[in-house]
C-alpha cells in the first residue's frame, strides 16, 4: 500500500478515551494513532509520550490539524478535518514523508481530497455525540467506490461490528472508543 497504510486508526479524543497512552500501548504494530489535542495546554508533551509509544510498539502517529505541532515533535504525518482536507497537498509536497489523511463525510468531499486517505464516517451507528446517521455497510461500500481513493471507515466500529465493515472495500477501520483492547 502507498506509504504503508496502516489498517488501523485510533482517534484519540479528550473525553471518551482520557488515557490515549494506556491505548496506544496496547495497539498492534502497523496501527496508527492519531492524535487530537483540540488546543490542549499539554498537546506538546503528551504528543511526545504518544511518539514514544508509538516508536517502541511500531505503530505511526498522526496529529490532528496541527502540521506544526507534527513537524516539531517529529510525528509522522497529520490528518485533517474536512474543512482543511485543501492543506493535503501542501502538507505532502513540504513533508514527503509524511501521512497525510483528511475527514470525508460526503462522496464530494472525498473526491476533492488530495490526502493519502480519507476517513469516512459515520459507517455504522455511533455512541458519538458529534455524530450523523450512519452510512451502513451498502452506502459505505458505495462511498468508498466513488471516492476513488484510499478510506477508512469510522463508527461504530467494534469487535463485534468490524467485520461488517471489511467486505466495504475500505483499507482499513479507524475508532475512537470502540478497540476493545
Amino acid at each position: 500500500m502507498r506509504k504503508g497504510l496502516p489498517p488501523v486508526l485510533f482517534f484519540t479524543d479528550p473525553v471518551r478515551t482520557p488515557d490515549p497512552e494506556a491505548i496506544a500501548a496496547r495497539l498492534p504494530p502497523g496501527a496508527a494513532i492519531v492524535y487530537r489535542h483540540f488546543g490542549a495546554p499539554d498537546a506538546e508533551a503528551r504528543g511526545r509520550r504518544l511518539k514514544a509509544i508509538a516508536r517502541t510498539r511500531g505503530l505511526r502517529l498522526l496529529i490532528g490539524q496541527d502540521a506544526a505541532l507534527a513537524a516539531r515533535i517529529g510525528a509522522d504525518g497529520v490528518h485533517l478535518p474536512e474543512r482543511l482536507a485543501h492543506r493535503a497537498p501542501g502538507l505532502k509536497r513540504a513533508h514527503p514523508g509524511w501521512l497525510v489523511t483528511s475527514a470525508a463525510h460526503s462522496v464530494a468531499a472525498a473526491r476533492r481530497s488530495r490526502a493519502d486517505a480519507v476517513v469516512l464516517s459515520v459507517a455504522l451507528p455511533s455512541k458519538s455525540v458529534s455524530a450523523g446517521p450512519a452510512l451502513g455497510p451498502i452506502r459505505l461500500a458505495l462511498r468508498v467506490c466513488a471516492a476513488g481513493r484510499a478510506a477508512y471507515a469510522l463508527g461504530g466500529i467494534s469487535d463485534r461490528t468490524a467485520s461488517r465493515l471489511l467486505p466495504t472495500g475500505v483499507i482499513g477501520l479507524a475508532a475512537v472508543g470502540g478497540l476493545g483492547l
